[in-house]
């Protein structure tokens, strides 16, 4: 008879790998996500290991190549969570998380069709600052000087208490210049708004109606609508901002996941605020998770030794838990300069199989096959799942 090996290593190589021979994964308590070298049950909750000293903050990446396993462990681990009373937003680019909601009894919401959501928080300063990095992710391109004084002018001219419709109160005060053909910075905001209140961007936050409220534990919010069109990242953006709302506002733990990340850290503006928020995870009790499908998105970010992929990979690192899946061996190259990994470390994950992730939590890794329970095999992409471990 001969053995069918799944994936092997030497006792060096765990070693060098910083899991030991013995990987007993990471001695906490709850639902198992598979099964770390040698057979011992994987559980995995940052909020748990940060908890147990395991990882000083919350953030999690979930990388690999497609099919590799990615959207399997995200929905896990967001079923456990919400089976443990936590909260979860999925900021759905794709509109792939319907099953996952169904099994929990709730509709993915399109935000467009379904209604629309504000993204501004009740904080003044952060209002502003998400502000900024919307008009300058519509706009394309920084905001020059002289929007920056029309923007903070016209604010500080908006009613107080802040309006529910901030983008459309903030258009309003700036309509009159839309009527000279005149350059302006005003004129220039004026049109960015424009976008937001009657163009390809209208009905998603802002509306002639009340905002939608959120008070389900899961909430997803669909944005298939805009994945193929070039307003993509100002609507991810949009989205993860009133995300985070709806997680913040109750004195819970939460996840809120962002898929398809590439499309904000391609982003200057945006990236700069994500960055600022990456920094409030714990202080709000909120584990971003990003899921990345090419690490070369990271590339992408930025040339090499620019300031832009530099903060695209800080905001990386700064990840204390990642699910890393199978990488052809260029994006390995990639996801080791990213993630300060050893030369070990890549060359397994572009032989991984299918299926097994190298997991790094704080200064701890393990190798875990992902194993659905029968229960996960009604809400995972069985098409991208690993049906051989399960």
């Amino acid at each position: 008879m001969s053995r069918a090996w799944t994936h092997w290593a030497t006792s060096a190589d765990l070693v060098s790998l910083r899991v030991p021979a013995h990987d007993a994964g990471t001695g906490l308590t709850g639902a198992s996500l598979g099964q770390s070298q040698y057979g011992a049950t994987f559980v995995l909750d940052v909020f748990d290991a940060y908890g147990a000293g395991l990882v000083s903050n919350p953030n999690v990446i979930v990388a690999g190549s497609i099919g590799a396993g990615k959207s399997t462990i995200v929905k896990m681990q967001l079923d456990r969570a919400l089976r443990r009373g936590r909260r979860a937003v999925v900021v759905d680019p794709k509109g792939e998380y319907g099953d996952l909601a169904a099994r929990h009894g709730v509709t993915p919401v399109a935000l467009g069709r379904d209604g629309w959501c504000s993204p501004f928080s009740d904080d003044e300063r952060e209002g502003r600052d998400l502000l900024r990095a919307l008009l300058a992710s519509a706009q394309g391109s920084p905001l020059t000087n002289d929007q920056h004084f029309a923007l903070d002018e016209v604010w500080q001219r908006l009613a107080t208490p802040r309006p529910v419709r901030v983008l459309w109160a903030l258009y309003q005060l700036l309509a009159a210049h839309l009527e000279t053909s005149t350059p302006s910075a005003a004129r220039s905001l004026a049109l960015m708004l424009y976008r937001f209140i009657h163009g390809d961007l209208a009905g998603l936050f802002d509306g002639e109606n009340e905002p939608l409220v959120f008070s389900g534990r899961l909430v997803v919010l669909d944005l298939s609508a805009q994945w193929s069109s070039n307003s993509l990242s100002v609507a991810v953006l949009s989205a993860v901002a009133a995300a985070q709302q709806v997680v913040a506002r109750r004195a819970e733990l939460g996840y809120l996941v962002l898929d398809e990340a590439w499309a904000l850290l391609g982003d200057v503006d945006a990236l700069r605020w994500l960055r600022g928020s990456w920094k409030l995870a714990r202080a709000r009790g909120l584990s971003h998770v990003l899921v990345l499908h090419r690490w070369s998105d990271v590339a992408a970010a930025g040339d090499a030794g620019s300031a832009q992929r530099e903060r695209a990979q800080g905001l990386l690192r700064e990840c204390e838990t990642a699910w890393l899946f199978r990488q052809p061996q260029d994006e390995a190259r990639e996801m080791s300069l990213a993630l300060g990994l050893s030369s070990r470390e890549q060359h397994y994950l572009s032989g991984l199989p299918k299926g097994v992730a190298l997991v790094r939590y704080g200064a701890h890794r393990s190798i875990v096959r992902v194993r659905p329970d029968a229960n996960d095999m009604g809400f995972i992409d069985t098409d991208a799942a690993m049906r051989d471990g399960g």
